[in-house]
């Protein structure tokens, strides 16, 4: 019991330390970061394109009055 006491103790004492420890900033995110991003964002309006242009269509043939055909039957 005394040595797992002093392993648990010596493993709490270890881990503050790493907290503690001070480590370089980093400098953002590079260019190649930035790219995947864009391309990305390109896909999705690239999407939006035939989405929109559906759903105009949509709304539009919900909203137009039904055409009236007539058969003439000889």
């Amino acid at each position: 019991m005394k040595t797992m006491r002093m392993i648990i103790s010596m493993v709490a004492g270890s881990a503050s330390a790493a907290y503690a420890a001070t480590g370089t900033q980093g400098e953002g995110a590079g260019i190649l970061a930035y790219f995947f991003v864009g391309f990305f964002a390109l896909i999705i309006v690239t999407q939006l394109v035939p989405a929109m242009i559906l759903f105009f269509g949509l709304v539009k043939g919900l909203l137009s009055r039904p055409e009236k055909t007539s058969v003439k039957v000889d």
